[in-house]
C-alpha cells in the first residue's frame, strides 16, 4: 500500500525557459578553448540531472511531485561540494531512503569525481529526518544498499532510467 495514494502533482512551468537556459549554458561552453580549465556547475544543471527521476510509488517525476526544487540545491565549485535538499510528499514517507538513494546515485554517475554530494531531507519535512540523513550520507550504508545483487539497485536503476 502506498504512503501517499493521491499525491499532489505540481505543474511543471517554465519548461521552455529552463531548456533555453540549459541550451545557453551549453552554447557558452562550446567556446571554451582551455581544456585544462574546469567548467563550473550551477544549480540548474544539477536540477536538470535529478528532475526526471521517477518516484518509486508513482509514475511521476520528482519535479512533478515537488520533491526536488532548484532553490534547494547549493554548489561550491571551489570546494567541490553539492548539497541537495529533497522534500518527501508526506512526513511519514517510507520511500524517502529510496528517493534519496536514487538522487545520490544519479548525481554520482553523472558528475565528475571531484564533487562530494550530500543529499538531505528538507528540515522538518519527514518524521525520521535524522535517520534518513544519516543513512544517505554514510558511504558504507549506501554502498551496501547499492550492491550489484541488491533489489534496491534494480529499483534505483528504474527510477533513474538505467537498465
Amino acid at each position: 500500500m502506498s504512503d501517499n495514494p493521491n499525491p499532489v502533482v505540481y505543474i511543471v512551468d517554465g519548461e521552455k525557459e529552463k531548456q533555453n537556459q540549459l541550451n545557453s549554458l551549453n552554447n557558452e561552453s562550446r567556446y571554451t578553448v582551455d581544456e585544462d580549465e574546469i567548467d563550473p556547475f550551477d544549480e540548474l544543471e544539477i536540477f536538470d540531472l535529478v528532475r526526471n527521476i521517477t518516484d518509486p510509488e508513482h509514475p511521476l517525476t520528482l519535479e512533478q511531485l515537488n520533491v526536488v526544487r532548484i532553490e534547494n540545491i547549493t554548489i561550491d565549485n571551489e570546494k567541490g561540494t553539492i548539497k541537495l535538499y529533497f522534500t518527501p510528499t508526506v512526513p511519514h514517507c517510507s520511500m524517502a531512503n529510496l528517493i534519496g538513494l536514487s538522487i545520490k546515485e544519479k548525481l554520482s554517475r553523472s558528475l565528475p569525481k571531484r564533487f562530494k554530494v550530500d543529499v538531505i531531507v528538507t528540515p522538518g519535512s519527514h518524521s525520521s529526518e535524522s535517520t534518513v540523513n544519516k543513512q544517505l550520507n554514510d558511504k558504507e550504508r549506501v554502498s551496501a544498499a547499492l550492491d550489484k545483487s541488491s533489489n534496491i539497485l534494480t529499483i534505483v536503476n528504474e527510477s533513474i532510467r538505467i537498465n
